[in-house]
């Protein structure tokens, strides 16, 4: 090789240093480039995986507190359509809902109106607890039974935003009876969502389905009444859909948000939670602005030091590789929930409980994690959730809410309301790596709801089936009697001349007689579906299936002779001189008596009773013992 030769592979050595410096320098900035867009996009896209499962979770809420005052106002309609509205009914159930505001705190109101829109529960001179009758309107002109949630309404009593659930009650006859009202305070929904931190600008709005806002924070005081319904979230068609992110310019500032709906599939309610962009992306920016002079800082050592770029790179890969991580297991917003929330492996054991948990179990998060998730569940109860667990991790279902039975470390067995969802891995494939579970103790509310179910088919005095169920078990039985072709027997039991013991001995001693009586019929009537019941006044009855006539009348016989033997005295009802009891009975083949009802069983007992009666009381007569029953007049007497 000439000297010209290698002085020209010389001169060309510093123009491909040069080249292979700038091809390098572009290849390090176009990879940096790339990778702080796809930085950028994946802090959004995290934004908007934690938002979805903020608003998730905040639906959930709201529906969990609308089921919560659903359930309590269910109960009162109940009760209203048996019992009525007499005052006696109405301060009882106003002491049973107060008992029940103080329980749950969430409860703002209840109320109960009549037919004429008085508000027979409000204190005082206030003839109204808020200040719109629109649902009032709504329940009167429309036959539809089920729960009404209106738009936010001012109570007159403290001036307070609330959000109604209403449901119309009926009178006897079918026709509008009012409506029994319940109310949860915006203020309260506004100072849970507080407890969301998803940045410094956001916000988290509830709505009605017709735009108006029931709770917001923050500003909750300023925002709430206001509609929004002219915003894109209720104008465009492809915001209509049940959830979803939307990106979008805020006319009054001109910043760009960030935000996340979630529309309620059971309840006119939407959930908007939404975060300034530029606060979302200012920790990104702030790293991505350093990350760029670090890399313009290597590129420039290029020409000093390649083995310095090499170490560099690689540990800005490092770097990234460890914030792609943090990103990835960044936790779900549950350190400041007061309900229960758990992680659960594919192993169905707890990878993480939230403090909730010394509240909701009594056991500490550090004493719960690597043990089994179903440990605590009762017995009777575990198959059922093991079903659901199971079904879930088969992918068969996405999200499970379920109530059971939970010991609790000091106070026995718990009932908890858990929400089940899983969760998938990250590693592109979207396989179900576990689950992630939201529980609440209900203890109180099972309590609240077993009690409104004994109130609706239990005699308050005597603790007997009362009216209403001895009606609806009639007509089942009846039915069975006729499908199964088997006869059906009923017992009429009345207490002789009890107005005269009652004028003798007080009412407290009646209600006490009536109270021993009811127990002694009890005790006779021990077959599986007999049906003890307490008819009316002093008049009892016995529903006995399957039974024949001499069945029948030796069960009546045994009652009347019991309640005789008692020997409960009763001086003004002679021969006696003891509390008797009449008795009447009746039986049929329901599948033979095809143009008779339920009633004609009623009808030849209770004819059969006042012969019993009429032959000269504390007897019993069975209704083919008589002749021409419908020939024959009733007692005059007691």
């Amino acid at each position: 090789m000439s000297a010209t030769t290698q002085r020209a592979g010389w001169s060309r050595l510093p123009l491909r240093a040069a080249a292979f410096v700038v091809l390098t320098c572009a290849t390090i900035l176009g990879d940096s480039g790339w990778r702080e867009w796809a930085a950028c996009e994946a802090v959004l896209k995290g934004a908007e995986t934690e938002m979805a499962n903020v608003a998730r979770s905040l639906i959930h809420h709201a529906e969990d507190s609308l089921d919560l005052l659903d359930s309590g106002v269910v109960g009162v309609v109940s009760r209203l359509e048996m019992d009525g509205t007499a005052p006696a009914m109405v301060a009882k159930l106003g002491n049973l809902l107060d008992g029940l505001k103080k329980a749950i705190t969430r409860i703002h109101s209840f109320d109960i109106i009549d037919d004429q829109g008085n508000w027979l529960t409000s204190p005082g001179a206030i003839g109204s607890t808020l200040s719109d009758d629109t649902l009032f309107r709504y329940h009167q002109l429309s036959p539809k039974r089920e729960a009404y949630v209106g738009s936010p309404v001012k109570s007159l009593l403290d001036g307070e935003w609330v959000v109604p659930l209403s449901r119309r009650f009926n009178k006897q006859d079918g026709s509008f009876g009012g409506v029994v009202l319940a109310t949860i305070s915006s203020r309260y929904l506004s100072h849970y969502y507080e407890q969301f931190e998803i940045g410094r600008n956001s916000s988290v709005t509830l709505a009605h389905g017709d735009g108006m806002i029931l709770a917001r924070d923050p500003g909750n005081d300023k925002f709430v009444g206001r509609s929004f319904a002219d915003t894109p979230f209720f104008r465009d068609p492809s915001l209509q859909r049940p959830s979803g992110a939307y990106h979008f310019k805020s006319p009054p500032d001109g910043a760009e948000r960030v935000s996340f709906f979630n529309r309620s599939s059971r309840f006119p309610l939407l959930l908007v939670a939404m975060v300034v962009k530029d606060e979302l992306l200012a920790p990104w920016r702030a790293a991505a602005i350093s990350r760029m002079l670090y890399v313009l800082a290597l590129v420039m050592l290029i020409a000093v030091i390649g083995g310095v770029l090499v170490r560099q790179l690689h540990r800005g890969q490092r770097m990234a590789v460890a914030l792609a991580e943090k990103e990835a297991h960044f936790r779900l917003l549950a350190e400041g929930s007061s309900d229960m929330v758990t992680r659960i492996g594919l192993d169905e054991r707890l990878r993480y409980v939230s403090p909730s948990s010394v509240r909701v179990v009594g056991w500490r998060p550090n004493q719960l994690i690597g043990t089994p998730a179903l440990a605590g569940i009762n017995p009777e109860d575990l198959p059922e959730v093991q079903a659901i667990v199971d079904a879930i991790k088969r992918g068969e279902k996405e999200e499970a809410r379920f109530t059971y039975r939970n010991a609790h470390r000091q106070n026995g067995d718990v009932w908890l309301e858990s929400t089940m969802r899983v969760t998938r891995n990250g590693n592109g494939n979207g396989n179900v790596d576990g689950v992630v579970a939201i529980s609440r103790d209900i203890t109180e509310q099972k309590r609240l709801e077993t009690r409104l179910e004994t109130l609706a088919i239990e005699d308050g005095l005597t603790g007997l089936a009362n009216r209403r169920c001895f009606d609806e078990r009639l007509k089942e039985e009846w039915a069975r009697a006729y499908r199964d072709r088997s006869s059906l027997a009923l017992l009429m039991i009345d207490v002789d001349r009890f107005k005269a013991y009652n004028d003798e001995y007080g009412h407290p001693a009646g209600d006490a007689c009536l109270r021993r009586v009811a127990r002694i019929i009890a005790a006779e009537t021990q077959r599986a579906g007999d049906l003890a019941a307490r008819y009316g006044g002093e008049e009892f009855a016995v529903l006995l299936p399957n039974i024949d006539t001499a069945g029948c009348a030796r069960i009546g016989e045994r009652i009347r002779s019991a309640i005789h033997e008692a020997g409960l005295v009763h001086s003004t009802n002679l021969p006696a001189g003891c509390v008797t009891a009449s008795v009447g009975g009746a039986t049929c083949r329901p599948a033979l008596e095809r143009t008779a009802g339920v009633g004609s069983l009623v009808e030849a007992a209770d004819r059969a009773l006042y012969a019993a009666k009429d032959a000269g009381r504390d007897r019993l007569v069975m209704s083919g013992e008589v002749m021409n029953l419908n020939l024959l007049p009733k007692a005059s007497g007691e």
